[in-house]
């Protein structure tokens, strides 16, 4: 299992860009990163990345083992994960509020797959765009991505969702270009209902709240994108639902300077119910479909 564990520590450097962030996502320090990376290359007898004090980068041989990486990382978890389900035949109801586009686009497949391989569960699947309590509404588990957190419910981290200030070429051209998160007021901005108006952005100075002036709000991310691609303003919102149109051209990113805080995809739990085996299970499913890659940086995701 050493040489996936060096495998899943070269696909963290690849997402985090350095040994660093690295470490961070996989539990560990910057040390160890650095010492699987080697033990990876010299199994490989090949150069996978290109280092310097300031930067990292994959070599042209690094960029043609990743997507094989992944594959390989992908079919190891899923034996693992097969394995476990003929061994635990789960039975009982899970009651489970997950966000409307991240379940569309992504963890409704995963939840899907759950309830096929295990059919003595009974699912109900609420989507939600608001932050729940899943205690007092009666939930087994409650996924988002808002910071809130209630008493006597565990947070499951399940992986970041980085965020991205968005606008359409033609409304910056017809408004201006902000150059400082303070300008914001000034312009036509598209809120996302979940988030609010006070949006949040880093500087070398410190974290910078501005209250913005919202010209449409709205609790669908994909409604949002559209709104802003038809030049009604500026959007905070996840890169990767915005990624397609930032790659045509349709909207480009603001503020590149000041960027947007991520955001942390999480599985919310009450602890009276986190014992219990389905919601064991479900929640390492989860888990597994969220990390070490995120769902929306997975091939074809």
């Amino acid at each position: 299992m050493d040489t996936i564990d060096n495998i899943r520590t070269f696909l963290a450097v690849v997402k985090g860009g350095n040994f660093s962030a690295a470490a961070r996502a996989t539990g560990t320090v910057p040390s160890v990163v650095a010492k699987r990376i080697d033990q990876l290359e010299h199994r490989l007898k090949v150069q996978l990345f290109h280092r310097s004090t300031r930067r990292i980068e994959l070599t042209e041989i690094g960029e043609r083992y990743h997507p094989r990486f992944l594959q390989i990382v992908t079919d190891v978890d899923n034996a693992f994960r097969d394995v476990a389900v003929t061994r635990q035949k789960l039975e009982g109801r899970l009651r489970i509020k997950c966000p409307t586009t991240l379940t569309i686009m992504h963890f409704g497949d995963a939840l899907t797959a759950f309830q096929r391989s295990h059919p003595g569960v009974h699912m109900e699947l609420v989507l939600m765009d608001r932050s729940v309590n899943p205690l007092e509404e009666g939930f087994d588990v409650a996924v988002g991505a808002l910071p809130t957190s209630y008493a006597s419910v565990v947070d499951i981290p399940l992986c970041a969702m980085p965020r991205v200030l968005v606008a359409s070429p033609a409304y910056l051209k017809r408004a201006g270009t902000p150059r400082h998160p303070r300008d914001l007021p000034q312009h036509d901005c598209v809120a996302f209902l979940a988030t609010g108006s006070v949006w949040r952005f880093d500087a070398p100075t410190g974290p910078i709240d501005v209250d913005v002036q919202t010209s449409f709000s709205v609790n669908d991310s994909h409604v949002l994108l559209s709104a802003v691609e038809k030049d009604l303003g500026i959007t905070m919102m996840a890169r990767h639902i915005a990624r397609e149109s930032i790659e045509a051209g349709k909207v480009v990113e603001v503020l590149p300077d000041f960027p947007v805080p991520d955001l942390w995809v999480k599985a919310l739990v009450p602890e009276s119910r986190r014992r219990n085996p389905a919601v064991q299970a479900v929640v390492e499913w989860l888990i597994d479909a969220s990390q070490p890659l995120a769902p929306w940086d997975r091939p074809g995701g």
